[in-house]
């Protein structure tokens, strides 16, 4: 199994299989070891230790790497990231359903993230988008061509169906607005209106008289 804690470290071209690297960062590094067990492993009702405990996590800068390592490697005992065991409890139930980005953001950078269900979905979805193939894919998720091959494929199926029950909008074709020719019959009228009849102009005989009225 896969597993890593330290999602903000620089992508290398090596893919360890447990990283640490975040342990030299903690609040708790160099304490004596009797020291540590004593505080974050202390007995159900001892308030105090608790209390030490989480203070002494509440200003450390990797303490969610900290809580990461314990659910991924279901560590039940003890305070990892500042939390209890009976408070790490729901978090351990779901994790299956855990959905972090920045886990995501974190494999396609080139880290050995353990992934859960939800997390390796999406980046099986983001991998069909970006048009990678099924070898890609095997080597990325430690899986076969064959199994590759049909994660995309079901993601293909997947965004087919979607298309095809809400549908796509197709777009708009353009109509190109042609003058009308020179001598030809004029532009149609929109319907509803009525163009005004066109009467002959009266002609004015040449000897009428033009000072006096009709």
């Amino acid at each position: 199994m896969r597993h890593i804690t330290a999602h903000d470290a620089p992508a290398t071209g090596l893919r360890s299989i447990g990283d640490t690297n975040w342990h030299t960062q903690g609040a708790c590094h160099g304490m004596d070891v009797e020291d540590a067990d004593a505080v974050f492993f202390p007995l159900p009702r001892d308030h105090e230790a608790i209390a030490e405990a989480k203070e002494l996590c509440g200003w450390c800068p990797v303490r969610s790497n900290c809580l990461n390592f314990a659910l991924e490697n279901v560590l039940k005992e003890g305070i990892w990231g500042g939390l209890t065991e009976a408070e790490r409890r729901p978090w351990h139930d779901g994790l299956h359903q855990r959905l972090d980005y920045r886990r995501v953001t974190s494999f396609f950078l080139g880290r050995d993230v353990h992934l859960t269900e939800a997390e390796r979905q999406v980046v099986i979805d983001h991998a069909y988008v970006r048009g990678w193939r099924p070898d890609r894919l095997a080597t990325a998720l430690q899986i076969s061509h064959k199994h590759a091959r049909d994660l995309l494929r079901q993601a293909a199926n997947k965004v087919f169906d979607r298309d095809r029950t809400y549908g796509v909008p197709r777009p708009k074709k353009k109509r190109k607005k042609t003058a009308p020719a020179a001598g030809g019959p004029p532009p149609a009228s929109a319907p509803g209106t009525q163009q005004p009849a066109a009467r002959p102009a009266a002609s004015t005989p040449a000897h009428a008289s033009l000072g006096k009225a009709a």
